[in-house]
């Protein structure tokens, strides 16, 4: 170079700017598209907020029914208590999502509720039932509500084993959150694993007691307020 500084011809200069000005476009629109994904991470399904007196079915297994606790301390009682709801209570311990899909549609006759709380899968994982079948039977519910006319809120279940349990290490199964994803359905996640994994929330390693289903009542009501379900009083 002997010594010189290099010096852009005017041509050069021309062609660098047009390389320039492609690329340029390439990353704003990186940049777009990224903000347009990101917007829509972590959204809330919103729902029709339900007036008082409104019916409500909670459709699931030993916990939507209460097991660990005495008569009129189960969630489905705690929640009517909050929201003033008319909350039928279609619990069934030992229930499977497999039992659950067969009985829905008599339930939903039966009631002809404006929204159903569903909890169920808990059985299916203590059986090692494959995750993916308990998926499919859950869209099979969800979509005979809907049918019904009704709104649909999905309570996620923890991957429930005896030792997760009794270690308190109980994460939402995957399934919920993909489920509610594709599906558009509010998700009520994390209150069930965070009631089971407090020793003193807790009837035995899979059931709350009574302290543990008002904790998981007044979970719910939140989390329905958030999806617009529930009004706030």
């Amino acid at each position: 170079m002997s010594g010189r500084r290099a010096v852009l011809r005017p041509a050069l200069r021309s062609v660098a700017a047009v390389l320039h000005c492609p690329l340029r476009l390439l990353l704003s629109a990186a940049l777009a598209l990224a903000l347009l994904l990101a917007s829509g991470c972590g959204e809330t399904t919103q729902g029709t907020a339900l007036p008082a007196g409104s019916t409500v079915l909670a459709f699931g297994n030993s916990i939507t029914f209460g097991t660990g606790a005495g008569p009129g301390e189960d969630y489905p009682t705690e929640l009517a208590a909050l929201s003033g709801w008319q909350i039928a209570n279609a619990g069934i311990p030992g229930d499977t999502s497999a039992a659950a899909r067969e009985r829905i549609e008599a339930a939903l006759t039966a009631t002809r509720p404006a929204l159903v709380i569903v909890e169920l899968g808990g059985n299916d994982f203590l059986r090692r039932r494959p995750a993916a079948a308990v998926k499919e039977d859950l869209r099979a519910i969800v979509s005979s509500i809907r049918d019904s006319g009704a709104q649909v809120v999905l309570v996620a279940v923890p991957k429930f084993s005896l030792l997760g349990a009794i270690s308190g290490r109980l994460p939402d199964s995957e399934i919920y959150a993909a489920l509610a994803s594709e599906e558009k359905l509010a998700l009520v996640d994390s209150v069930l694993a965070e009631v089971l994994a407090k020793p003193e929330l807790r009837a035995d390693p899979i059931h709350p007691n009574a302290d543990g289903y008002r904790q998981l009542a007044a979970g719910i009501a939140e989390q329905l307020r958030q999806a617009g379900l529930l009004k706030a009083q």
